[in-house]
């Protein structure tokens, strides 16, 4: 019995963990598959809009005081507007060329982004102080110790994705937005202005990402680089989940993110590549993903 206590206390810990990893790879992973499946643009800024949110949360609050609750608000909003910027100007030209294109001017965006960043704030990181409200969730469970805001990043980001899945696969909106993939001109014809849409669309998948940077800012130093920590697990996220699939790249992200904890229990050098592995066999034996279609 004391042997198995042991291993729990052990694990515990780790599960925890996973799962609060597993909340950010799915949220970003969302708004991958919302990109992709709706505009068929490969976004690798993801990881630098991520970071914008997070830098947003810091600068709202130590520049005009606004706390985290506005930030959660406003950062996504004001990073999503730049996201419909980068769209109309930038992105918007591609949608006829390879998919190859628009994956080499997002990897530069967010290289200028990054190097922006890092020339105005170094590469140090700037804390984020995590708001005192969330104390009252705290959970103590023997000797381990969980922070109550880990609980609600796990809670929000299962809320978000479950709301983001529902507006498009049960809504109006979703049913012209998965309309206007496969059939534009028709769904033009019937009044529907398709380059506004997949506009709006790019700048909700990358508020997505701001919104997973402010609740990331009180967990992880907020730098320059921590998107780019993230962006290459989440790209193997959604390729494991199915290119496009918003239903894969939740249940992925949150699986995998559970995965590495554990791994990280009984082997901690394959933590970090336990992910890779996994990718490569579903590229093997199930090339669309497991939620992708073939």
């Amino acid at each position: 019995m004391d042997d198995l206590l042991f291993e729990l206390s052990l694990i515990l810990p780790q599960i925890i963990l996973g799962l609060v990893n597993g909340a950010f790879y799915a949220l970003l992973s969302l708004g991958l598959a919302i990109i992709f499946g709706m505009l068929n643009v490969i976004n690798f800024a993801h990881g630098a809009q991520f970071m914008m949110g997070a830098f947003a949360a810091w600068m709202l609050l130590n520049w005009l005081g606004i706390g985290y609750w506005g930030a959660l608000v406003l950062a996504p909003l004001l990073v999503g507007i730049i996201g419909i910027v980068i769209e109309k100007t930038m992105i918007a030209r591609l949608y006829k060329l390879d998919h190859l294109y628009g994956l080499l001017l997002t990897f530069g965006i967010a290289l200028v982004i990054e190097g922006i960043f890092r020339n105005e704030f170094g590469s140090s990181g700037l804390s984020y102080a995590t708001p005192p409200e969330f104390r009252a969730l705290d959970l103590e469970l023997g000797d381990f110790f969980l922070p109550g805001y880990r609980v609600w990043v796990v809670i929000v980001a299962v809320v978000m994705c479950l709301a983001t899945w529902l507006v498009i696969e049960k809504t109006r909106i979703g049913a012209y937005l998965r309309a206007a993939v496969e059939r534009p001109q028709l769904v033009q014809a019937f009044g529907v202005n398709v380059p506004r849409m997949m506009t709006l669309t790019y700048g909700a998948g990358v508020a997505l990402a701001a919104f997973a940077g402010v609740l990331a800012a009180p967990i992880y130093s907020v730098h320059p680089g921590m998107g780019a920590n993230f962006i290459i697990t989440v790209f193997a996220v959604v390729v494991i989940g199915g290119m496009g699939s918003i239903l894969g790249a939740v249940v992925t992200g949150f699986m995998l993110g559970l995965v590495q904890g554990i791994t990280d229990v009984f082997w901690s050098e394959a933590s970090a590549t336990v992910v890779f592995v996994i990718m490569a066999i579903v590229l093997l034996t199930r090339p669309a993903g497991l939620f992708g279609r073939a």
